[in-house]
């Protein structure tokens, strides 16, 4: 990870230090595996401009858990994942999906735990995962990175600023065909009406009801982190769609968010919060329990707060979900700001 970004979550008290990595003689003799599929050579351009290449289309794929279940919701399955995937009570992470995470090897389940010989053992044939900056993989140790591109060729896709939400589902879609998905299928046709029909209600939502600004937020214990809106693609999509943005003023130097004291929590003046809804982030039941200034925002006391999923799902069922959500919180909201 870049130390921006993971400075980005680490702050936000998401992601533990990994255990250490067995980085061995485990890689000696690895290479892309031997279960590649028939039909030719296979090969993909990835948003960081790199080609990935195989002598037939990867069959056993290991990716980050959120874009694990973007495969999966296009029809294609994978062998292994790393990500958050399941919580501590052993139920799906929210990033899972709806991903079987029982029929998947986790290889690494909290930011740094990347086990390597789990992963060769799979014979990958491929590595996938998210971008949020400039040639990084999401969830892959910076300090092992090398070590890992060894056994695999590897895509990434960008999901932070530079895309939108439409155009990530779309990159998703592009490489879950070349990995053998039909996107003709009725489920694939359905979950693309369904979130066109979607993304028009939040258009409407945000005209009938002018001048709600809405603040996306991320709670831990120590801060309030307000995020600007253009470093993620589905906020960057809220805002075409007419979505109004608190937009922070000192935001951190890698530029995703502001963090703020507790007790500096009403800075910005806000009529709707939508909250980080990832594993070990604060929501706002804990918050209203723990933050007497979260619970006198005048959005928190007019019951004006909802769930926001931070890292989505780039399948057009899971972000067709995502805005209906949003909508349906944008109908109901009221100006109290």
């Amino acid at each position: 990870m870049p130390k921006s970004r993971a400075a980005l979550v680490t702050r936000r008290g998401v992601l533990a230090a990994g255990s250490a990595l067995c980085l061995g003689a485990v890689l000696v003799g690895c290479g892309s595996g031997g279960s590649s599929g028939e039909g030719g050579a296979w090969s993909f351009t990835d948003d960081r401009k790199q080609t990935a290449n195989a002598k037939g289309t990867p069959r056993n794929i290991v990716a980050f858990t959120g874009t694990a279940a973007a495969l999966h919701d296009f029809g294609v399955e994978v062998k292994g994942v790393f990500g958050p995937t399941k919580t501590a009570d052993g139920k799906p992470d929210v990033q899972a999906g709806s991903l079987d995470v029982n029929k998947v090897e986790i290889i690494g389940n909290t930011y740094g735990e990347f086990n390597i010989e789990k992963y060769a053992a799979l014979k990958p044939d491929l590595l996938v995962s998210n971008v949020w900056e400039k040639d990084v993989l999401w969830y892959v140790p910076e300090e092992s990175k090398d070590k890992i591109a060894k056994v695999a060729p590897s895509v990434g896709l960008f999901a932070g600023p530079d895309t939108t939400m439409p155009k990530a589902i779309a990159r998703n879609a592009e490489l879950a065909e070349s990995l053998g998905a039909d996107l003709k299928t009725g489920k694939t046709t359905d979950a693309k009406a369904r979130f066109e029909k979607a993304a028009e209600r939040v258009r409407q939502a945000a005209k009938a009801n002018p001048g709600i600004k809405v603040l996306i937020g991320s709670g831990s214990a120590e801060q309030f982190y307000v995020s600007l809106p253009d470093k993620s693609a589905d906020t960057r999509y809220f805002k075409e769609l007419g979505v109004e943005f608190v937009e922070p003023k000192n935001p951190d130097a890698a530029g995703f968010f502001e963090p703020l004291s507790w007790e500096n929590a009403g800075k910005y003046q806000a009529d709707l919060i939508i909250m980080d809804n990832r594993s070990g982030m604060l929501q706002d039941k804990e918050l209203r329990a723990s933050k007497p200034t979260w619970a006198g925002l005048p959005a928190v006391k007019a019951g004006q707060v909802a769930p926001r999923v931070t890292e989505p799902i780039f399948s057009y069922d899971a972000c067709a979900k995502v805005l209906d959500g949003l909508a349906a919180a944008l109908e109901k909201a009221k100006k109290v700001s």
